[in-house]
Order: C-alpha cells, then sequence, then structure tokens
C-alpha cells in the first residue's frame, strides 16, 4: 500500500481548532496551527510545504485572525478563505455542523452526521 499523497492543507491559528476540524473532515488534508501569531520564518515553511496544494484559511472572528488572514490574503493569495459566522468569534467554538457547512462549501469531504 503506497502514500497517500495529501493535496489539501488547512491553515488554523490553534489546536482546539485543529481537534475540532479533525473530528468533522472525511478525507485526508493536513492541517497547520499557526499558533496565533506567525514568524516570517514560519510563515515562509509554510509557505513551502504548501506549494501544488489546494490551501485553506480557517481562523477566528476576531482581532488577532484578521490579523493573520490579511497576513496570508498578502503571503499566499491562492489561498481560499473560509469563514466562521462572527457571532461564534472562535473555530474551536463554532458548533461541528456550522464548520460541516463552511468546509462543504469549500468541498472538502465531511462527515454526515454533521450536515443534520
Amino acid at each position: 500500500m503506497g502514500l497517500v499523497e495529501i493535496e489539501k492543507v488547512i491553515i488554523v491559528e490553534g489546536r482546539s481548532d485543529k481537534k475540532r476540524i479533525e473530528s468533522i473532515i472525511n478525507e485526508p488534508i493536513e492541517i497547520i496551527c499557526t499558533n496565533g501569531t506567525i514568524s516570517l520564518s514560519k510563515l515562509d515553511e509554510i509557505i513551502d510545504s504548501t506549494y501544488n496544494k489546494e490551501v485553506y484559511i480557517l481562523v477566528d472572528s476576531d482581532d488577532s485572525g484578521n490579523k493573520l488572514r490579511k497576513q496570508f490574503k498578502r503571503e499566499l493569495p491562492e489561498a481560499e478563505h473560509l469563514y466562521i459566522d462572527k457571532m461564534y468569534r472562535e473555530v474551536a467554538a463554532a458548533p461541528r455542523n456550522h464548520i460541516a457547512t463552511v468546509l462543504l462549501g469549500a468541498n472538502i469531504d465531511v462527515n454526515a452526521e454533521f450536515l443534520i
């Protein structure tokens, strides 16, 4: 059995965001945590590792998330930005069914149980 080449990457802020998304998705996707702010060297590393992959940015709807999103729009303009409803503010706090709907809208396969 060969290795599966992961074609999609989701960039999130924290570990709790990553765990939330991992419980929802139903396909092999690399999830990268920035741990809030991001250094230029870490940003360069992310850009290099995501070359020729579909990249999605899913960060919180707060000041630090917006700052990070602006940085990625500048440095990784081909990435698709996904947004949770502002009323939830944080990815980790958003209901799984809401996140599943957002991910499904980006053609990411999700567990059907979260689409009810």
